[in-house]
């Protein structure tokens, strides 16, 4: 089933409908009218490739030493160096 983002012109509602078949009419849940708009759903972050919120053994900071060898600090951090 799929799910459906819509905006009502008659009453103003504004969500998220679960439609039956693909092909059935996008009804207000709020007024029953069929004068509504199909609005773009945003992405969920639970789908495609996640990215490490912590470094990785191959990940290097910008002074091109390993976050895991000693006198780095970890990523951006330059390995203490003061700029």
């Amino acid at each position: 089933m799929p799910i459906y983002e819509i905006s009502c012109d008659d009453c103003g509602f504004s969500g998220e409908i679960i439609i039956v078949n693909s092909g059935d009419a996008l009804v207000c849940p709020q007024c029953n009218s069929k004068n509504t708009a199909r609005l773009m759903s945003p992405t969920s972050s639970l789908t495609g490739k996640t990215v490490p919120s912590v470094p990785g053994p191959g990940d290097t900071s910008c002074c091109g030493s390993s976050p895991s060898q000693a006198g780095c600090a970890g990523p951006g951090s330059c390995c203490g160096k003061n700029i």
